[in-house]
């Protein structure tokens, strides 16, 4: 008799009945059955409305995983250069915090390729990119970031989440909970992975894309780059549409039933999450059937639909932000250069150079740059030191992200490191102020965007992060 009587107390009577009425008043109302309401209502977002007038409505995130060299793609240091070979000045790296280098001999490094200046804003680039360079006059380089993490997952963890303890929402998460989805029959949060040659592969954990405290159906969802994108995304044989239909009807009617009696949020996110598996059976197929793109398109991105690349990932991404996606992130691993810089890092160029500018021209010639962020950048980057001679270790002082769109300065470069591209002397930027910038271009107050979690008001930027207003169109 306990949980029964449990059930008629006066709070729980009153609570259960009036929101039980109140539901169904607003579905009757509504005309809608509990499931899509409850989909509608997850589709405005919880920032509702807006903090102020948002410039961006969606973010595609080129994330080069590994950590890429600043002082081999977007950072000049001639002094650098002057220096190859000679110690590196204690001056600068005591008492600092150095990873697989601490305890040896620091040799200065220099950079191993050229820099070019492109476009009216003359902004440089080393001349391994220079399709990137060719956009110049359409990004904002910012030459100062930082973070606090010195080893790949803690780093990424960091990156993504804006916090090292696992199980904190990631930034896609948090966007697509505080905006919510203009997708309509896809996840509105989507991760993409690719790797090539010229480097270390390093693992990527699906925790990078968790919800962690927030309801699941705020996670990203990994398409495959190669092959079917969802796996059985196909009926098997003698399963119609119908039948389909019909099941998951069933399954969710079953699903209501239980909420109605156990209220979670989980179940909610069930409910949804049948139906846009439904909806994606038919989505899908289409979404990478590149037939309708021009061979001018696929030439611009150096892309082969199907064969799991950067390049094919780039032009999936546009197509993904055409179709309301509101967070894309693609990642490119092997950009982990403890040794061969040189040759590696060529390598890579050769896998994103191309298809990173033709992103950023397509959305451009599509009116949509103005509106989408697109970021280029990885979790740390690598020290002016060598290591092993022609390498570099990991590097958390100072590193460059390239950003595109979205509300922020074009043919612009902000903020500096030292003169041996050691540490970020002008106008720093925090993995944190990053984050609240983003959050901002989306229309969002990172402050006050939160989540009540074991007593604690949690959000994105943890405790610290302001927005970099001087990059803001």
């Amino acid at each position: 008799m306990d949980p029964l009587l449990s059930l008629t107390h006066r709070r729980t009577f009153l609570g259960r009945s009036m929101a039980g009425l109140g539901w169904y008043a607003l579905n009757s109302l509504l005309g809608m059955v509990p499931a899509r309401a409850a989909e509608t209502a997850a589709s405005r977002g919880a920032v509702n409305p807006l903090h102020h007038p948002a410039r961006a409505k969606r973010v595609i995130f080129l994330y080069q995983a590994g950590g890429p060299s600043h002082l081999e793609t977007l950072d000049p240091k001639p002094k650098l250069a002057e220096m190859h070979g000679k110690p590196m000045p204690e001056s600068f790296t005591k008492g600092q915090q150095i990873a697989q280098l601490q305890g040896k001999p620091l040799v200065c490094f220099g950079p191993q390729y050229s820099f070019r200046k492109f476009g009216q804003s003359g902004q440089a680039f080393c001349e391994l990119f220079p399709h990137m360079g060719s956009v110049a006059d359409q990004v904002c380089v910012i030459r100062s970031m930082w973070t606090e993490q010195i080893n790949h997952d803690p780093a990424h963890t960091l990156m993504n989440t804006g916090s090292i303890i696992t199980g904190r929402p990631s930034m896609g998460s948090w966007v697509l909970y505080g905006l919510g989805s203009e997708a309509d029959n896809l996840p509105g949060f989507i991760v993409l992975l690719s790797s090539g040659r010229g480097g270390q592969m390093q693992p990527i954990a699906a925790r990078q894309w968790s919800a962690g405290i927030l309801p699941s159906k705020f996670q990203g969802v990994k398409l495959n780059s190669a092959g079917d994108p969802v796996l059985y995304i196909q009926n098997p044989e003698g399963i119609s549409a119908e039948l389909q239909r019909e099941s998951i009807d069933s399954i969710n009617r079953l699903n209501q039933l239980k909420q109605s009696r156990q209220p979670d949020p989980e179940i909610l996110t069930r409910i949804a999450q049948y139906e846009m598996a439904f909806k994606m059976q038919s989505s899908v197929p289409g979404l990478v059937d590149m037939s309708d793109e021009s061979p001018k398109t696929l030439e611009m991105y150096g892309a082969r639909p199907g064969d799991g690349s950067f390049a094919s990932n780039c032009l999936l991404a546009r197509r993904l932000a055409e179709r309301g996606v509101r967070f894309i992130q693609l990642y490119h691993r092997d950009w982990d250069h403890h040794g061969g810089v040189k040759q590696n890092i060529a390598l890579k160029a050769e896998e994103v150079d191309r298809p990173t500018a033709a992103l950023i021209q397509d959305l451009k010639q599509r009116g949509m740059l103005e509106d989408t962020l697109v970021i280029w950048g990885g979790e740390f980057g690598r020290t002016p030191m060598s290591q092993g001679g022609d390498g570099r270790d990991h590097h958390i002082k100072g590193f460059s992200y390239l950003l595109a769109g979205g509300g922020v300065k074009a043919g612009f470069s902000y903020g500096a490191t030292d003169e041996l591209g050691y540490e970020a002397v002008e106008s720093p930027v925090s993995v944190h102020d990053f984050h609240a910038t983003l959050l901002h271009l989306l229309g969002i107050d990172h402050k006050r965007m939160t989540v009540k979690f074991q007593g604690l008001d949690v959000r994105l930027t943890g405790v610290s992060g302001s927005v970099v207003t001087d990059i803001l169109a």
